[in-house]
């Protein structure tokens, strides 16, 4: 990891809150991190803890009360809806709980689509899909629809989208939450060849074998950033089962 270089990801000073008044919750609350080229960075915390809003700001898809997400040097408050669209298509990579796949799309479409919006000829396309569907063990998959997919390959089609195309920054919501171990394991073992390749990454997580594939855990509590471990320490916290 070559950490002197600018970081792909930076949130300084980055809080979340929703409402006001005396219902106003504080979803995080002076967030500062930067995650660099050839880092994956997992994060942890108890639920509610603010794991998952921290990606959605990080990736654009909320705008934060206060502070700065800067990603490969760009701000995002700074951006237009068309710019921050055109920014998440070609750096981002996001996989979500949900899965978040078109239901009228097969699989080679999902992961197609956001290269073709781009301007990507669909030959390129659709040979970039069939090579990250075989990178998740989807090959024969590919034109098959969603409602067709178990939930565990539908989530290998969102990690084959999310990696598709040479994102360089990918922000991964508990992605092997609806796996077996087996194919979990593919699933980081993708993830971090990704990054040793020289994308960044954040992943969620609760499960401490999937930290273990990190560079560097961070620890939320109550939207706060209270503790993170980095590389030559992640076996340590791995072995006491991370947190509770």
């Amino acid at each position: 990891m070559n950490t002197t270089d600018r970081p792909i990801l930076r949130m300084v000073g980055v809080s979340q809150q929703y409402g006001t008044g005396h219902t106003a919750v504080s979803a995080l609350a002076g967030i500062d991190l930067d995650v660099h080229r050839g880092e994956l960075v997992a994060v942890m915390g108890a639920s509610g803890s603010g794991k998952s809003t921290l990606l959605a700001v990080a990736g654009g898809l909320q705008i934060p009360t206060a502070g700065e997400v800067i990603v490969e040097g760009e701000h995002l408050a700074d951006l237009t809806a068309g710019q921050l669209a055109a920014l998440r298509r070609r750096s981002l990579g996001f996989v979500f709980q949900d899965y978040n796949l078109i239901p009228t799309l097969t699989a080679s479409e999902n992961i197609t689509l956001p290269l073709e919006l781009d301007g990507i000829g669909s030959r390129a396309a659709r040979r970039a899909a069939k090579d990250a569907l075989a990178g998740v063990g989807l090959e024969d998959r590919g034109d098959a629809y969603p409602d067709d997919l178990s939930g565990g390959q539908q989530q290998r089609v969102a990690i084959a989208r999310a990696v598709v195309g040479g994102r360089r920054l990918i922000l991964a919501d508990e992605p092997t939450g609806a796996l077996d171990t087996v194919t979990g394991e593919q699933v980081m073992r993708l993830l971090r060849t990704r990054v040793d390749a020289g994308a960044g990454a954040i992943l969620v997580t609760h499960e401490a074998r999937h930290a273990a594939w990190a560079d560097r855990i961070v620890f939320l509590r109550d939207g706060r950033i209270v503790d993170e471990t980095h590389r030559e320490r992640v076996e340590d916290v791995v072995a006491i089962g991370g947190v509770r």
